[in-house]
């Protein structure tokens, strides 16, 4: 397993992190003894960054990883969130911070969070973020129950304007590079290795397109980017590999980002996305993906509030969604 130094906290983190969210049944209905062996199956291979969240499965998925972890704590760098808690409920405010603080350690079975993020931001209110939530989850790390600050979201530009005004350590970016999308380089990137803050990268299967089994129905993605998926998919089937092992080797390779997160539930999703990283992708397959996902390259959607959005076109599409309600 490679490490990486994530941004100035000084934190060495695997290029693999485990993405906890399947264990709170985001995505399936998951075994819990399974989802012990996964952790422990992601340790022994070398997997040291775990992400969770209390949205995640509403508090399930902390839960069960919190138990995983019993007696392997001191093995791991752990992030959990604060800020959003339902699809609808989202509360950043500086007493709510505290109070998540508390459960997820209560959850988690730890006295400390290694990195404490605000949740899905684009949902709030900027202001607040930077001026109420943040300074609240700097007070916790004054007090040591948290170590480093960072936020987490889809538009790229607020992300950037959040992290620059109110500081932060860590960004999370999610579905904004991968193989069908990589504007995170041209709007996050740049500002985050000159502030040398820590990039981490989520959903490198775009959240299920880059898949065999393609997206849930509820992924809010355009039909022409998960045709474009699915075609992707067939060329790799075609070329007898995996889709999700070529969008994984792609991620991991970006030169700044310290961790990609995936999210894995049976020890045998740690252990092929570890052999993953060992294989190389063939130059001719990748020009063939690209020439595929070319009328859709870049194409994202509009998530939060309709300020918060990154384009006047998403802007304005969350505004007729909002009309149409």
């Amino acid at each position: 397993m490679e490490y990486r130094i994530l941004g100035k906290t000084g934190l060495r983190v695997s290029v693999l992190g485990f993405g906890a969210s399947p264990l709170g049944n985001e995505f399936r209905i998951t075994d819990p003894q399974e989802g012990v062996r996964a952790v422990h199956r992601a340790i022994d291979l070398g997997i040291n960054y775990f992400d969770v969240a209390p949205y995640y499965g509403r508090s399930l998925a902390e839960e069960r990883l919190g138990l995983a972890l019993q007696g392997k704590r001191h093995q791991v760098i752990l992030a959990t969130k604060c800020g959003r808690y339902d699809v609808r409920q989202f509360d950043f405010s500086a007493d709510r911070v505290r109070r998540s603080c508390e459960e997820s350690l209560r959850r988690l079975r730890t006295d400390y969070i290694d990195v404490f993020q605000a949740h899905d931001i684009e949902f709030g209110d900027r202001q607040q973020i930077i001026e109420e939530t943040i300074p609240a989850m700097r007070k916790l790390q004054e007090e040591g129950k948290v170590r480093f600050v960072g936020i987490t979201g889809l538009p790229l530009k607020l992300l950037r304007d959040v992290a620059e005004r109110a500081g932060v350590d860590t960004v999370l970016s999610y579905c904004r590079y991968n193989l069908m999308i990589t504007d995170m380089d041209d709007i996050l990137t740049p500002f985050c290795r000159e502030r040398e803050i820590g990039l981490i990268n989520a959903s490198p299967l775009h959240m299920g397109i880059l898949t065999e089994q393609g997206p849930p129905a509820w992924h809010p993605a355009p039909e022409a980017v998960k045709e474009a998926g699915r075609r992707v998919a067939e060329l790799c089937r075609q070329r007898g590999v995996r889709v999700a092992d070529v969008a994984l080797r792609f991620c991991v390779q970006h030169p700044y980002v310290a961790t990609t997160l995936v999210g894995m539930s049976r020890p045998d999703h740690v252990e092929s996305n570890v052999r993953a990283l060992e294989g190389q992708t063939p130059e001719d397959l990748l020009e063939e993906i690209r020439a595929i996902i070319a009328p859709v390259f870049n194409t994202t959607w509009p998530s939060g509030r309709p300020e918060n959005q990154d384009y006047e076109e998403l802007r304005q599409q969350l505004l007729r969604q909002a009309d149409a309600c």
